[in-house]
């Protein structure tokens, strides 16, 4: 019994000193499990409540990218429809000048009825199901089907969208109003199928009514002509403050990752060299403990 007394405290130091190498490696292999230095925020000290802040504002961050690039592909789609429609009446409108000069009108009438549903498409095009067009109404906000609709149907019944516009939270403390009315875009225009559509039928050759309407349409096309163009301005200045936008937010939330990583993730070089230390350490408690357990004084007294 007494042989055992002088090691008894030697041996109680060195479970502890192993108990804390267990420790240090279980944690050191965590990290290099998990590549965070810390299991929650409590871990992380004095850098929790920045890690913290940093958190809600990327998320704040990313929900606001998010709906600004949504914002984006709108903007995009009302682009798209536009300069389709653009393309279509500037073709339209050097078509009947052409009529108009030379008096050969073979194939106008086609041409009429294709731009005309040119205009119809656009201001029916939708994204998701929901018309571009319309403002806060759920349904198509341009009614006529056919050219020849034009000639009866007034301009108050054929056009159903309203003024009201979209908006959407696209950055910190930025909101953007965004959006185009069918009656804004095609009302106009509208006015000269209607000129068109009254003058009926167009054959190879126009008759003296037809091209006085033909004339006169020409006219009416300016100013939706206008109307086309001020509304794709507006539209291309709104993507230029999206895209300006984005470009801020990616470097905001690229910022934003890089403060949380510095904070949270652990440096595995670091903890594989760590680890290595940590294990040569253990082992060699393990073998002091393993000597001072065979001490004993008998070995002395002989």
């Amino acid at each position: 019994m007494f042989d055992r007394v002088a090691t008894i405290p030697l041996q109680r130091t060195m479970a502890q000193a192993i108990s804390r190498a267990q420790t240090n490696l279980a944690n050191t292999q965590a990290q290099l499990d998990t590549g965070k230095k810390a299991s929650d925020f409590a871990d992380l000290g004095t850098e929790a409540v920045r890690n913290l802040s940093a958190h809600t504002m990327l998320a704040r961050q990313e929900a606001n990218s998010a709906v600004s690039k949504r914002v984006g592909t709108t903007l995009d789609l009302y682009q798209g429809n536009i300069e389709g429609l653009q393309d279509s009446i500037t073709d339209l409108k050097q078509r009947i000048m052409t009529v108009i000069g030379t008096g050969d009108s073979s194939g106008l009438q086609e041409t009429i009825e294709g731009a005309f549903q040119q205009l119809r498409t656009t201001l029916n095009a939708s994204e998701g199901g929901v018309p571009l067009f319309s403002g806060s109404q759920s349904n198509p906000p341009f009614a006529p089907t056919k050219l020849a609709d034009a000639a009866t149907m007034p301009a108050s019944s054929a056009f159903s969208d309203d003024n009201i516009r979209s908006t959407a939270r696209v950055a910190e403390h930025t909101d953007m109003t965004y959006g185009i009315g069918a009656s804004d875009l095609g009302k106009n225009l509208y006015s000269a199928f209607q000129t068109l559509a009254q003058g009926g039928a167009i054959g190879a050759q126009p008759t003296a009514a037809q091209l006085d309407a033909l004339k006169q349409a020409v006219a009416q096309l300016d100013p939706g002509i206008a109307d086309i163009a001020t509304a794709n301005a507006s539209n291309g200045h709104n993507q230029s403050q999206i895209e300006t936008l984005t470009e801020r937010g990616d470097k905001r939330t690229t910022l934003l990752n890089q403060v949380i990583q510095d904070n949270e993730d652990a440096d595995l070089g670091q903890v594989a060299i760590d680890l290595a230390q940590q294990k040569t350490v253990l082992e060699a408690s393990y073998s002091v403990f393993s000597q001072l357990s065979s001490l004993s004084l008998v070995n002395f007294l002989r």
